[in-house]
């Protein structure tokens, strides 16, 4: 009798198997006892009767509590009717810990309370549901740059410059000198493009930015390719190719997952290529037609954005941004100076930004002149400008934020619900 998780039952119908896991909730009705069985890898109905179990053992289930810590044995049956198409008559129960007074119960608790418990939250089927889907869209960004010859290498936690402005970087001490918390890993990227071709990371990034919006936390996680002799039109293929396939993905691997979280599939199957493309300048004039107060060299805010994203059932791409609001690295357009050759990419349903890019400036006398603009410390970008002065080429590359496709495939309102542990500017804890 091997030890076999929920998952596997299937294949194990009239046998004898042992389940180690929690007891998710239970219900008697006079000498037969319903126990829903969780182990990390699904839910499972679990019949336990007194004939079967003996009066022990049947007064030791009584007692079981919410998230109490169990060991089942039993034999697994096919049932239509049941959670997964199977359950388990058990034979016996052993008990590893009685769990008293366990804070989350069935009823409705508040969101504070439930993010001061999200060790606990975590346990509940809506989040189990959120950070498996979670993992199936890691894994899809790894197979698709692995799969496309990119090399993953990691780039420094600690840094001594900013990449995406000095307003939203956390300062600490680093031995005697000023370090940052990494904003992206994009210019450490640039620097593996030039010694691999094709590159990416994929690690936590730090932004202190002073917003409460259900679209932004201090730490999140980034995917960043980075690609030489890559120009801008090929850049937004990569990152168009790579939203295809994630979906793709979840699509084949989730739907019980996104079954649970009530997602509306049908609106994930409508994601194909080619995505709709509009410049900046043409956003400008739709929404000064839709009745917007914003001109152009304004930065689009949440409701721009929604705005743009809503007329279409797909991701949107925005390119050719003023330089202004943009990063010193971007590269300017040739043929208008007063743009960069960047790219943004709206997810629908009004979850706004998901990936950012652009092709790299390697003009080295303009990067000085745009790092001077920005205040920034030359001394701190030289081994940056080294990529210009030798063996310079063109480049490019974009960062997607890994949360906001996750609250954009699992359809959730709030982003804190798609990290384990979320960070936002009044949470630390737990």
């Amino acid at each position: 009798m091997g030890k076999v998780f929920v998952h596997q039952v299937s294949k194990h119908v009239n046998k004898e198997i042992t389940l180690k896991g929690w007891v998710y909730n239970s219900r008697r009705s006079g000498k037969i006892g319903f126990l829903t069985f969780r182990d990390g890898f699904g839910l499972l109905q679990c019949i336990v009767a007194k004939n079967d179990v003996g009066d022990e053992k049947f007064d030791l289930f009584k007692k079981l509590t919410q998230e109490s810590s169990l060991i089942i044995k039993g034999k697994v049956v096919e049932n239509e009717r049941a959670l997964g198409g199977y359950e388990v008559v058990v034979s016996d129960i052993e008990l590893v810990h009685l769990s008293k007074e366990y804070p989350i119960s069935p009823k409705e608790h508040g969101t504070d309370f439930l993010m001061n418990n999200r060790h606990l939250w975590l346990r509940s089927k809506k989040q189990h549901a959120i950070l498996k889907v979670r993992h199936q869209i890691i894994k899809a960004i790894r197979d698709f740059f692995d799969s496309n010859d990119f090399t993953l290498v990691d780039s420094p936690i600690f840094t001594p410059n900013a990449a995406e402005g000095t307003s939203t970087l956390f300062e600490t001490e680093y031995f005697g000198k000023t370090a940052y918390l990494a904003q992206t890993g994009q210019l450490y990227g640039e620097a593996s493009a030039m010694a691999f071709g094709r590159h990416y990371n994929f690690g936590p990034c730090f932004r202190a930015e002073k917003s409460k919006t259900r679209r932004h936390l201090t730490e999140f996680w980034m995917v960043e390719p980075e690609i030489a002799f890559c120009e801008i039109e090929e850049d937004i293929q990569w990152a168009e190719d790579l939203l295809v396939y994630i979906v793709k993905h979840v699509l084949e691997t989730c739907i019980d997952y996104l079954i649970i979280l009530e997602r509306d599939t049908e609106k994930l199957k409508k994601i194909q290529s080619p995505f709709p493309c509009l410049s900046y300048t043409e956003c400008i004039e739709i929404l000064q037609k839709d009745n917007f107060d914003i001109k152009w060299g304004d930065d689009f805010g949440s409701p721009e954005e929604t705005h743009i994203a809503e007329k279409h059932d797909s991701p949107v791409i925005i390119h050719r941004f003023p330089s202004k609001i943009k990063a010193f690295y971007m590269k300017r357009d040739p043929e208008n100076d007063e743009v960069v050759l960047g790219m943004d990419i709206l997810a629908p349903e009004g979850y706004g930004e998901i990936v950012g890019g652009s092709e790299r400036e390697t003009d080295i006398e303009i990067l000085l002149d745009r790092i001077e603009e920005e205040g920034l410390n030359k001394e701190d970008y030289e081994w940056f400008l080294d990529l210009r002065r030798f063996g310079s080429v063109p480049h490019s590359g974009f960062g997607m934020g890994l949360e906001r496709v996750v609250a954009w495939l699992c359809g959730l309102t709030h982003i804190r619900e798609t990290i384990p542990f979320a960070r936002t500017m009044g949470r630390l804890n737990p």
